[in-house]
């Protein structure tokens, strides 16, 4: 049996907007695994998708680099303890040549990239600045040949949000249209289709236990899960996305005109997904009094 905290029992409560005693029943149930928590509330109370910034703790920059000729970009993502260091111009320098050097190398391999003389650079500006630093993430997009398609990147936020897009037809104005509309919205995948098969399972296990309690026949329960699971297809699939510049076409309208289409995209968002690391004892003092 795991131990459920009164640390545990806050992020809960924050992530979800549910009841402490909801939230510590949810953590025992779920032997202290927050996510499963997060899906049996889901499921019992008809709660949406939680709060993802009680998970987002890291700060840091995004940034991106396109080649000349418009085939080719690279993406990172380079990560500081605090919003302050991120800000600092030896932290933004560091960044900027771990982007010239995976740009340079066409390389995504974070461990080769930084074995050019990177780490030394990283382990020096430790100590200078006195936080960690990390290289997180790379990623690139490429067409073999410029006339095959469009590389563009948008970047948003003061550099905690970016994307690379590659289209196919068009130009470079729909092109960096089509990375704005994935900055904004957060697409999870181009088509439909793409949707992975684990993600709709998991989606229609949540949205079966939401309309069963609804008390309705078996044979409508299934209509309500299937008609939410459409729905949420249309959601996260970027081309069945009303155009965040124009909410009357879709992006699958938007390249219709045009005569294009998204190869792909890659966003990435300063410390998504990372654990939050901080601990506030004064609160789970005071909230373990409560538990």
């Amino acid at each position: 049996m795991a131990n459920i905290t009164a640390g545990m029992v806050k992020e809960l409560r924050e992530r979800t907007g549910l009841g402490m005693m909801d939230c510590k029943k949810a953590l025992v149930e779920a032997d202290g695994d927050m996510d499963k928590a997060i899906d049996d509330l889901r499921k019992a109370s008809g709660m949406k998708a939680a709060k993802k910034a009680g998970r987002i703790a890291a700060e840091g920059t995004v940034l991106t680099k396109i080649s000349e000729d418009g085939n080719f970009g690279v993406i990172i993502e380079v990560n500081s303890e605090t919003d302050f260091v991120a800000r600092d111009d030896n932290f933004l320098n560091f960044a900027q040549s771990v982007l010239d050097q995976a740009f340079e190398s066409r390389e995504t391999d974070v461990a080769k990239v930084m074995s050019a003389g990177l780490e030394d650079a990283r382990e020096k500006l430790v100590q200078k600045i006195g936080e960690n630093i990390s290289v997180r993430r790379i990623e690139m997009i490429e067409f073999k040949n410029a006339n095959d398609g469009i590389v563009d990147t948008y970047i948003h936020s003061n550099n905690r949000i970016a994307v690379l897009v590659a289209i196919k037809g068009g130009d470079d104005t729909l092109a960096k249209d089509i990375a704005m509309h994935v900055a904004a919205v957060n697409p999870i995948v181009v088509r439909a289709e793409d949707v992975p098969k684990e993600l709709l399972a998991k989606e229609s296990e949540i949205y079966s236990a939401q309309a069963r309690e609804s008390g309705k026949p078996e044979e409508i329960i299934e209509k309500m899960i299937q008609g939410r699971l459409r729905k949420y297809v249309a959601e996260v699939s970027l081309l069945d996305q009303p155009f965040v510049k124009d909410g009357e076409i879709t992006i699958a309208g938007l390249l219709k005109k045009a005569g294009a289409d998204v190869v792909s995209f890659t966003r990435f968002e300063v410390g998504e997904g990372i654990e939050k690391a901080e601990v506030d004892f004064a609160a789970e003092v005071a909230a373990a009094s409560h538990v």
